[in-house]
């Protein structure tokens, strides 16, 4: 229980841990741009912006787009990039979503998946290597997420490692 309320709390902190504690490796330029196109980021002045965050121009807790790891998560030899975004106008009490977007074998970037919510990459795998993910925010009961080949789906709930029902 003190987990998840942190978790509410600093957000941004443990979104660090959770995605990964090595520092993140560095993107050239264009696939930094290449990256956030593919996770439907569009750059208004010097910030990367959802669409959602395009329509959110006075609220405080907004934070733009930005990418907050770099790595192979799946193991394919091509890296992923994980972007998050924030504010409660967009994502509610969660106060932040993700983006994860891999790089194909051609160079061109790929949305992986796309959600309202903390990701926390679990031991557990799915097809290709990409692994299980947790989406947390608020509550008790998180979504599992499973890559099926084509896309995650929901594969069950879980609250501390543990089987539960929302």
């Amino acid at each position: 229980m003190k987990r998840r309320t942190i978790l509410i709390i600093g957000a941004p902190i443990l979104l660090a841990c959770s995605i990964g504690s090595a520092s993140p490796k560095q993107l050239s330029p264009a696939d930094e741009f290449a990256a956030f196109t593919a996770g439907d980021y569009v750059l208004k002045g010097r910030q990367w912006r959802s669409a959602c965050g395009l329509e959110d121009t006075e609220s405080a807790s907004y934070t733009p787009g930005a990418i907050e790891d770099v790595r192979d998560i799946n193991g394919d030899g091509h890296l992923d990039a994980v972007i998050t975004e924030g504010g409660t106008f967009c994502y509610g009490n969660t106060g932040t979503g993700f983006s994860i977007v891999s790089q194909q074998p051609s160079g061109n970037w790929k949305l992986v998946i796309s959600s309202q919510g903390i990701p926390e990459f679990l031991t557990t795998k799915g097809v290709d290597g990409w692994p299980d993910i947790l989406i947390g925010g608020p509550g008790f009961c998180f979504p599992v997420m499973r890559w099926n080949g084509q896309e995650y789906k929901q594969h069950h709930f879980e609250y501390d490692g543990k089987s539960c029902n929302p």
